[in-house]
């Protein structure tokens, strides 16, 4: 595999910085969305519980100001957020024209002060990363929002938001890595055309929006890697090494944002993707030293569980912190009060969801269609 010489950050970086809120404790898309589940305030818990989370690590997100989302959204759609989250209700215009009030997108009771509150929290990092240092915000990394309309879960495109706060804070270049089930759509939309924003997508193909075919390039710094269903660790391994870290190191970017979507492991009910945890993990930490300024966000994850597990490691990952082979009393009861009620039926949890973090390795032959992709991609960077 390729070797990739880290750039390392000075040993004086402050300790990684969490950005939370408890919005997220008890909001719900509503009970048959799959985003009725909590994610946020599981990983607030369990890394407190675990001794990860000191109250000098946690910052409060603040909530966006309307001015710092018209950088991205307009006046209109932002203007129509808050009125349907404050009449609870949208009309057919405004259904039509901002995406609001539907299956994926529904009205719901914190439906902007929620993806507001993750859009402040980006924001604030970029300021916060001015000198350098890590980030984390799990609430971030909603890649789908579009400008004038809300799309795939996602109201607001704090992505999007994080990268141009960085740039107002004195960051010239950005690499941009997702590793999320599904495609970001939204940030493509935003910096395709810009060659100062590198952007690396691995999304399952034919998996909803349906774009980032391994073809478009854009005229800026594209690269999409759509992966076969059942991707492995031994998969995403080969995607790291030969891919990821080669051009992100060709980039040499002043900072990086990773969306950490969990939705790619095999337990999620909205990806056919077959990583483990220790996936995540390993791309977590390889891009660490690679930038002064590091920023990890959240995405998509649908299994109360594994999201909860995932993210908590991402934290233990970032702080350098030894992941338990069992988790302590705490930690059991935390992940034991999570419920995943469905329409037709509640979802029980595996034993080992509840008594661990790490993922046993989910190991196979690397597939072909990974094979070629990274080869493609390879070959469209010598050509350049």
């Amino acid at each position: 595999m390729t070797k990739v010489t880290h750039v390392q950050t000075p040993a004086t970086s402050p300790s990684p910085k969490f950005i939370g809120a408890e919005i997220y404790r008890g909001s719900t898309y509503g009970a048959w969305h799959p985003l009725r589940v909590p994610r946020v305030s599981t990983v607030m818990d369990l890394t407190r519980a675990l001794g990860w989370l000191p109250a000098a690590q946690f910052i409060t997100s603040p909530r966006a100001k309307l001015a710092a989302l018209t950088s991205f959204h307009t006046p209109q759609y932002l203007q129509a957020l808050q009125t349907a989250e404050a009449a609870q209700t949208v009309t057919d215009d405004i259904r039509n024209r901002h995406g609001l009030g539907t299956p994926s997108n529904p009205v719901f009771t914190e439906m902007f002060r929620r993806p507001a509150t993750a859009a402040g929290g980006s924001l604030l990092a970029g300021e916060l990363l001015r000198h350098g240092g890590v980030i984390y915000s799990p609430a971030g990394g909603t890649h789908h929002g579009l400008p004038d309309r809300a799309n795939g879960f996602c109201y607001l495109n704090d992505p999007v938001l994080a990268i141009q706060s960085l740039r107002r804070n004195g960051a010239q270049r950005v690499a941009y890595i997702d590793i999320d089930a599904h495609h970001p759509d939204g940030v493509e939309h935003a910096f395709a055309d810009d060659p100062d924003t590198l952007l690396i997508s691995t999304h399952e193909i034919n998996r909803w929006p349906r774009t980032g075919a391994l073809t478009d390039q854009g005229a800026g710094q594209v690269f999409n890697l759509p992966v076969p269903a059942g991707l492995h660790d031994d998969d995403m391994a080969l995607i790291l090494h030969e891919l990821i870290l080669p051009l992100v190191q060709g980039f040499r970017p002043d900072a990086i944002v990773l969306q950490c979507g969990a939705d790619a492991v095999t337990e999620d009910p909205q990806s056919r993707l077959c990583l483990s945890n220790n996936a995540h993990w390993a791309v977590v930490a390889a891009l660490q030293s690679m930038a002064p300024r590091y920023l990890v966000l959240g995405g998509g994850g649908y299994n109360p569980w594994s999201v909860g597990r995932l993210w908590s490691g991402v934290w233990a990952v970032l702080n350098n912190n030894e992941i338990p082979d069992h988790l302590p009393p705490k930690g059991h009861a935390i992940l034991r009060a999570l419920r995943w009620d469905g329409i037709a039926r509640r979802h029980l949890p595996q034993d080992h969801w509840i008594t661990t973090l790490r993922d046993r390795p989910r190991n196979g032959a690397i597939h072909d269609d990974v094979r070629t992709g990274v080869a493609y991609l390879k070959n469209r960077i010598v050509r350049a």
